[in-house]
């Protein structure tokens, strides 16, 4: 019989310095427990001096590794790079192609990306991605989330 898992939803949003302001990352984790209450979990994470794709990249792996045991997930960001490598194949064929492009240039930020691929091991995972904020309202949140970043390091730990 197949396992019972967790449905989890995950906002994602990632911005580095000036884009826009000081810049951060920061994720929402909704979910319902087994009595059929809805929680939600948030965190930030303040600057580090890196791009805007990191950004992106750490707000999921975080969210990602945070989570205890294997979980049904739908991870929303407005990150079109992050959510095209997943559902266009481009991370499988990083991958095949010695984590080259088809143009065979290196692909950047490969650490992030295998930690990624990592934290998405044990669970079943659907990418969404949503244009700018014209998408869901957690997404808005997350955008908040990921400037105010930058003032605290409130990242916090997320059980599920």
């Amino acid at each position: 019989m197949p396992e019972n898992k967790t449905k989890v939803e995950i906002y994602t949003d990632g911005a580095c310095s000036g884009n826009p302001g000081k810049g951060g990352y920061g994720a929402i984790l909704v979910y319902i427990d087994k009595n059929g209450q809805k929680h939600e979990k948030e965190f930030s994470k303040g600057y580090i001096n890196t791009t805007n794709n990191q950004m992106e990249l750490l707000a999921a792996i975080v969210a990602l590794e945070g989570l205890k045991k294997p979980c049904e997930v739908i991870l929303t960001s407005d990150s079109k790079y992050l959510t095209d490598a997943i559902n266009q194949k481009w991370l499988d064929s990083w991958i095949r192609n010695g984590w080259r492009t088809a143009s065979k240039s290196p692909v950047k930020n490969v650490e992030l990306w295998k930690r990624l691929i990592d934290a998405m091991k044990p669970h079943n995972i659907k990418f969404i991605w949503v244009k700018g904020h014209n998408g869901h309202p957690y997404n808005e949140r997350c955008d908040q989330l990921a400037v105010e970043a930058a003032k605290a390091d409130n990242l916090t730990e997320l059980i599920v």
